[in-house]
């Protein structure tokens, strides 16, 4: 006899209801209000219009009028940011509501004061972008569309939070970004001004990287860890174990530098390399020359 639907679904209900001990278990203390994802990616769509307001409002000559839609953005930036930080706090601490939410304000401030350092940082990625890519057209076209320029704002963002020790919220928005444009960047890593990455697809870079400044990537460019370190009882440390890219090198696609490797400045990385030992400034690392074999019939390949 076919089951009643009602019956199936409460069974179900009343099994999922229960917390298991693993479910209880994975869960952090102090974690009844938990951050919103949606409210973080507001956030950095906020941010976004704040920072390159005559592009995604309509341009605004007048400084009042100007400064009057980025002060209603601003605040609503604020509210949302304090009550998240507040939220990532409760989530990965043991705080009180009351010590969050203080410590949130705060917070939520001083990354306000840090929004005209990273509209410049971010502008300078702007004009690297469009300067290593003879297709574009305008500075508008990357400011609109770029993947590269979706991963530097959330990466750029997440990593004044990270900065401030702001919990969950900064890893949610790099994230994001990953989602977006297959592009995966920690919010830990250190990147300097004018940094472009050419397509993007594929591109890695690991918490403990340090990017130099005038620093260009490739679509499939991995900066990763070749090894990790571990203490007596078989925990993984989180030690230095990404590269080190000084400036003005460039890295061809799907080059893979893994390790806490030394790049040094005005390098060239070709395509496909695996890197695995330090190079000196002026380096041009290519790969061997290709070798021509014909096969019969497919056969040996």
């Amino acid at each position: 006899m076919k089951e009643n639907v009602n019956e199936v679904l409460l069974r179900n209900v009343a099994i999922l209801a229960k917390h298991s001990e693993k479910e209880d278990g994975m869960m952090p203390e102090g974690s009844s209000l938990m951050p919103s994802v949606e409210d973080v990616e507001r956030v950095v769509m906020l941010v976004r219009d704040i920072l390159f307001s005559d592009y995604f409002y309509k341009r605004q000559p007048d400084e009042q009028i100007r400064a009057y839609h980025i002060g209603v953005n601003m605040e609503e930036l604020y509210k949302l940011l304090n009550a998240q930080i507040a939220r990532g706090l409760l989530f990965c601490s043991c705080m009180s509501e009351e010590e969050a939410t203080v410590k949130a304000q705060g917070l939520a401030l001083k990354f306000i004061d840090q929004l005209p350092e990273l509209k410049r940082l971010l502008y300078t990625d702007v004009e690297a972008m469009f300067n290593n890519d003879p297709a574009a057209t305008n500075y508008g076209e990357v400011i609109y569309s770029y993947p590269s320029l979706i991963a530097m704002s959330h990466y750029r963002i997440a990593h004044v939070l990270h900065g401030m020790q702001v919990p969950v919220i900064p890893r949610i928005i790099t994230e994001q970004a990953h989602q977006r444009t297959g592009i995966d960047i920690h919010p830990g890593a250190q990147i300097g001004e004018y940094f472009s990455i050419d397509h993007g697809t594929g591109v890695v870079i690991g918490e403990t990287t340090i990017i130099g400044n005038h620093v260009a990537l490739y679509q499939g460019v991995t900066l990763g860890a070749k090894s990790f370190k571990y203490d007596e009882e078989g925990n993984m440390l989180n030690v230095p174990r990404h590269p080190i890219i000084e400036d003005n090198v460039t890295v061809y696609s799907n080059a893979s530098i893994l390790g806490r490797i030394t790049i040094g400045h005005d390098s060239v990385i070709g395509g496909n390399i695996w890197l695995t030992h330090s190079v000196p400034p002026h380096s041009r690392i290519l790969q061997s020359k290709a070798v021509d074999a014909t096969f019969s019939g497919g056969l040996g390949i």
